[in-house]
């Protein structure tokens, strides 16, 4: 087994909320209003996209995907953590923690692929509309949706099954709040050079690639608003692109502070801030950015509220 070295490591020990002075109480009370606002928020994206025939289309389709991948990295985390507040003891089990760093890894590697995806879809509607119904067919769609999945497992499969081989030496104590490689290779006591190039090459296939695609897909979309006479519809043009620009720059920004942290000079609370933004805050923030920003998601939820009250 790949946790027996000189001392077998059963558990880990969570030390990302050692350092604050907040009651359990308070934290589990804060976490979970957090969790519930996530899922409120999300699955109402997912019910509108399903049942309001002004929502079916490739972009809201996307969307739908996003809110459940949503779902996922708050649920793989967020859990665990409310069971450790009211256990007043931030532990893990040996596999549970690589099986919560395989989940996280995995939903997390969607979420730079499918907003690719979601920029292609704007670079579609906008530089090509004449094309979009054939380029963003039902079938592209649902290809492109499982594509991004696989991709995001294939990473995590790749990270799973290297941090199964690490050895720990009897250290148990993870300076995070969840599971994930990078806190596992700081504790690890065998040699995670392996690891670490791991790390860093499928950072440019999970990260590094769809930003760039992301990058040349509104380069194209810039030049193609810049074209349009009429100031209303640059004006349209650029409204449809704000909410996804949005989170783009939250997703993937909250992402990068959690996977680029400096070795040195970065505390434990700040640590903690960082990771809570991760798992709790981008994951809250998302539908009502759309939903805020976006009057079809708006007048959807208006007529699925007048269809309960009549």
């Amino acid at each position: 087994m790949a946790a027996e070295n000189d001392t077998q490591v059963r558990e880990f020990i969570f030390l990302g909320f050692s350092g604050l002075p907040s009651h359990p109480a308070f934290l589990f009370v804060v976490f979970l209003a957090a969790y519930l606002a996530i899922l409120m928020g999300n699955l109402m994206i997912v019910i509108l996209v399903l049942v309001d025939s002004c929502l079916h289309s490739p972009m809201y389709f996307f969307l739908s995907h996003l809110s459940c991948l949503d779902i996922c990295v708050s649920t793989v985390v967020v859990p665990k953590i409310l069971v450790n507040f009211l256990r007043q003891q931030n532990t893990i089990l040996y596999e549970e923690c690589l099986a919560q760093a395989f989940f996280l890894i995995g939903f997390s590697g969607c979420e730079p692929a499918l907003m690719a995806v979601m920029a292609y879809d704007r670079y579609a509607a906008i530089c090509r509309p004449l094309h979009y119904s054939l380029l963003m067919s039902k079938r592209v769609c649902i290809h492109l949706a499982s594509a991004t999945w696989v991709w995001g497992f294939l990473d995590s499969a790749v990270h799973a099954a290297l941090a199964s081989q690490l050895s720990f030496c009897g250290v148990n104590q993870i300076p995070h709040i969840f599971c994930d490689v990078p806190p596992l290779l700081q504790i690890a006591c065998s040699d995670t050079r392996i690891n670490k190039l791991a790390t860093h090459i499928t950072s440019i296939f999970v990260g590094l690639f769809p930003f760039l695609f992301i990058i040349i897909s509104y380069v194209c979309i810039l030049f193609s608003i810049l074209q349009i006479r009429s100031q209303g519809g640059r004006r349209k043009a650029f409204s449809t692109c704000a909410s996804h620009l949005t989170i783009v720059i939250l997703c993937l920004g909250n992402a990068f502070l959690n996977y680029n942290k400096p070795s040195a000079g970065y505390s434990l609370e700040i640590d903690t801030l960082v990771s809570a933004m991760f798992c709790i805050v981008t994951p809250m923030l998302n539908p009502l950015i759309y939903s805020l920003r976006n009057k079809e998601v708006k007048g959807a939820f208006t007529k699925v509220l007048n269809r309960r009250t009549d």
